[in-house]
């Protein structure tokens, strides 16, 4: 590996690591009660802020991403590389089937800043979709197998790895904030579904799903 790509992937690890950090701390409950305490009034736009600054912090790293793509890694052979193509087509296929189990302006902040709602806490709704039956970060899994359904240059693969990590230690960030959200009824969910890697011994039927949601105070 050349100087100059090694210089590459430095910097696009330690953006990463600075966008995880950031992105992490601007989702934290401690700095949305900072928020709502010295600044109530910005809280009904504070989630679609989050997302804008969250989309707008990933631009340099895709800009210099593409600005340093390299040869490919490894080449998939013909049989696979269609395999790989179908398995990203019908992960982008399951993401949009899975946005109706979603209130997506709320999610987005547009609900929020629309009808002036200053809460701290989401306020979104426990949900158990087709998907969540079998994993509980369907979003994450889906992401996940989308970096790595691709030949992958230096950059590429960095990228990946960073992102895997992400999804991995930021699913278990997320999880004490819906513990606190939905108590017992989600590590009842938790202790019956995986987090992120489907298991086949271990999903909620139908039916169990329906019971467990009828369990919500």
């Amino acid at each position: 590996m050349s100087t100059s790509m090694t210089q590459h992937i430095v910097i696009i690890l330690t953006l990463w690591s600075a966008y995880f950090v950031l992105h992490s701390v601007l989702a934290s409950l401690r700095l949305k009660n900072w928020v709502a305490h010295h600044f109530a009034g910005l809280m009904p736009a504070y989630r679609l802020m989050f997302n804008a600054i969250s989309v707008m912090l990933l631009l340099p790293i895709l800009w210099l991403s593409a600005q340093w793509q390299g040869e490919p890694l490894w080449h998939f052979s013909t049989p696979l590389w269609w395999l790989m193509t179908l398995l990203s087509v019908l992960t982008v296929i399951a993401f949009f089937m899975s946005l109706r189990y979603y209130d997506m302006d709320e999610f987005i902040g547009l609900k929020q800043w629309r009808e002036g709602i200053d809460a701290v806490e989401d306020q979104e709704h426990f949900v158990i979709g087709d998907f969540h039956r079998f994993v509980r970060h369907p979003w994450y899994t889906m992401g996940i197998i989308l970096v790595w359904s691709h030949e992958l240059d230096p950059i590429m693969l960095t990228n990946a790895i960073m992102i895997t990590l992400y999804f991995v230690i930021g699913s278990r960030f997320e999880e004490r904030k819906l513990r606190r959200y939905h108590g017992e009824v989600y590590q009842r969910y938790s202790e019956s579904v995986p987090a992120l890697i489907p298991r086949p011994w271990r999903y909620l039927g139908k039916q169990q799903a329906q019971q467990l949601l009828q369990q919500q105070p």
